[in-house]
């Protein structure tokens, strides 16, 4: 009963109560990010995981410039409902070459972390010329007009030479190929052997079925990739991380 009638000098005091919660912050706060700096990584690392390849990683870049991380998160918990719908719970480690991660929280739409390979091209390409079409509740909008909007991956040089310099770990090889690695991928005919050697488990066609590399080629070659890079059914998590 003591420290109830000492709390109720807190409660009664504003100023104090400011000093008391600024104090108990501060603890928490240094509990938490102290042993960050003496530990060499935070993130386990992963078998499978690459940094995305150049026209992967333009439809990326669309995806986020439209908005589609508002409705579709990508992150998966780790409880029943979730594993059992969307698949293996989501890894820090699959999201290290995001710059920014899109991990979220609201979900309009369905979680995304697992869409590669579930869906056909060709269902991904009704999806986005008419969402209705395959979903009949949904209310996303249309993004058909991607299928008119031209690449021709001049600057996708420029764009991984940025995405080094933050950290992932492009190679000078990747870099002086990235353009021909962007038209390569969307080129049934492309140089396959030297993509997978850089980027494996890359997926390499016509994405959209029309002449030449439009926005809707790369962010179905985007969509196609997440959450197939890493084998779950070898994975084994680390218990000490």
């Amino acid at each position: 009963m003591r420290i109830l009638e000492r709390h109720k000098i807190l409660e009664r005091n504003a100023t104090l109560l400011l000093v008391f919660s600024f104090l108990v912050v501060t603890v928490g706060g240094i509990v938490e990010i102290a042993p960050l700096f003496y530990i060499d990584n935070t993130i386990e690392e992963v078998d499978g995981m690459r940094p995305y390849s150049p026209l992967e990683l333009t439809g990326r870049d669309i995806y986020i410039r439209e908005g589609c991380y508002v409705c579709h998160s990508q992150m998966i918990r780790p409880m029943r409902d979730e594993v059992e719908r969307y698949g293996h719970y989501s890894l820090a480690a699959e999201s290290m070459y995001d710059h920014p991660f899109q991990w979220g929280s609201k979900r309009t739409g369905p979680d995304l972390a697992r869409v590669g390979g579930r869906y056909s091209d060709e269902w991904h390409l009704d999806h986005l010329r008419d969402p209705r079409s395959v979903v009949p509740e949904s209310i996303m909008p249309s993004y058909g007009f991607l299928e008119d909007r031209m690449l021709t991956g001049e600057d996708i040089v420029q764009r991984i030479r940025t995405e080094s310099m933050v950290g992932v770990p492009y190679s000078d090889e990747m870099i002086q190929l990235a353009r021909a690695d962007f038209m390569a991928q969307a080129d049934p005919y492309g140089d396959r052997e030297g993509l997978e050697a850089r980027y494996p488990k890359m997926q390499q066609r016509n994405f959209d079925g029309n002449p030449g590399i439009s926005e809707m080629d790369a962010l179905i070659a985007y969509l196609q990739m997440l959450g197939t890079l890493v084998d779950f059914s070898t994975f084994e998590p680390d218990p000490t991380r």
